[in-house]
Order: structure tokens, then sequence, then C-alpha cells
């Protein structure tokens, strides 16, 4: 008797223990969150091979212009590329085609209508979905952190598909949407690798 009155304690202490177990995996799997998972190793953002993204809309009609008033020369690694009205430009064959701009370019001022954007202790600023940073006198484009959120994206956005997930893109930087406070906003939550 003393024998089957052990073999059922221990069967209890067992069967408790798994319980024990099974209750603390099911709290671990009832967590969520409903934006992407954050990856960041030593401040890098997320990054995303520019041959894993798909565009819906397969190829963008590229605007060229004539002239660009008031334009000012960005030397950027020997090339000269112009400044006006908020949009960066290249010169091709006496035109200008607007261009994202690229990870260094300076300019003096920032233009009217910029937003202040702060995160981890890092204060952006953010026009037409370009973030600069205060670089001595000057203003640098930069990659925004992951985690960065702004409130609207520029006109010229374009949707696209990684791993079947929906995006938004503008000049490499990856949006998903979100709800901050009710209210609608995106998320940076990569930068595409131009390969």
């Amino acid at each position: 008797m003393k024998t089957n009155t052990k073999k059922y304690y221990a069967l209890a202490l067992l069967i408790i223990g798994f319980s024990f177990a099974a209750n603390a995996q099911t709290r671990k799997r009832t967590t969520t969150k409903t934006t992407v998972t954050k990856t960041v190793v030593n401040n890098t953002p997320r990054r995303v091979s520019s041959k894993m993204v798909v565009y819906k809309t397969p190829k963008k009609k590229v605007v060229a212009v004539r002239t660009v008033p008031n334009k000012r020369v960005v030397k950027y690694q020997g090339q000269n590329y112009y400044y006006a009205n908020n949009r960066f430009y290249t010169s091709s064959r006496g035109r200008y085609i607007p261009i994202a701009p690229k990870i260094g370019f300076r300019i003096s001022s920032l233009p009217v209508g910029y937003n202040r954007v702060r995160y981890n202790n890092r204060v952006y600023f953010n026009i037409g979905g370009t973030f600069y940073t205060e670089v001595g006198n000057e203003y640098e484009v930069v990659e925004p952190e992951i985690g960065t959120v702004v409130y609207e994206l520029p006109d010229d956005y374009e949707k696209v598909t990684i791993d079947g997930l929906n995006y938004y893109e503008y000049a490499n930087v990856l949006y998903e949407k979100i709800q901050v406070n009710g209210t609608r906003a995106y998320e940076v939550v990569g930068i595409i690798d131009m390969e």
C-alpha cells in the first residue's frame, strides 16, 4: 500500500509539474505584437535585399524636366547633384531627373514644412520622406532607425511586398502602417539594400 501511495504521490507531482510547464508556455504564447518584429543588431536597421522586394507597379514612370529654378549644387563623391524645392536631381543629356536623396547628401538649411521626429534620443528632421540630422552648420541625409514613427508618407511612396507581407517604400526605407493612440501612423521597419 505504501508503495502504491508513493507511486500516486510521484505521479501527482509529475502531473502538477507538467501543468505548471504547460501554463508557463501558454502565457508566453499569448503575448502578441501587431507590428513587425524589430531586428536590431548594433543599431543597424534590418536590411532587406532589393531582390526580395516586389513592387506593385513594376515600372515607375520617370519624369525629366528641362530646368530646375533656384537650384543649388550638392557635391557628393565627386559628382554634382542639384537641390531645389525639397527635391534632389541628377543631370542627364541636358535634363534633370528627380532622384531619391543618397545617404550623406548635405544641405545648408531645411526647407519650410519639415517635421521634427524624436526616436531613441535622436532628433530627425523629416520632409517629404527624407530624414536629416544636424551636422555642424548643415543637415545631412541619414537612414532612420528601425522603430521611428511618422504620421504621413510622401506623395510618391510605393507599395511593395516582401515574403508575402505588404509595406510602403520611399527612398529605400520600408514602412508599415500602425496605430498610435488611435491615429494612423507609419513605422520604419527596414532598409532596402540596393545591389
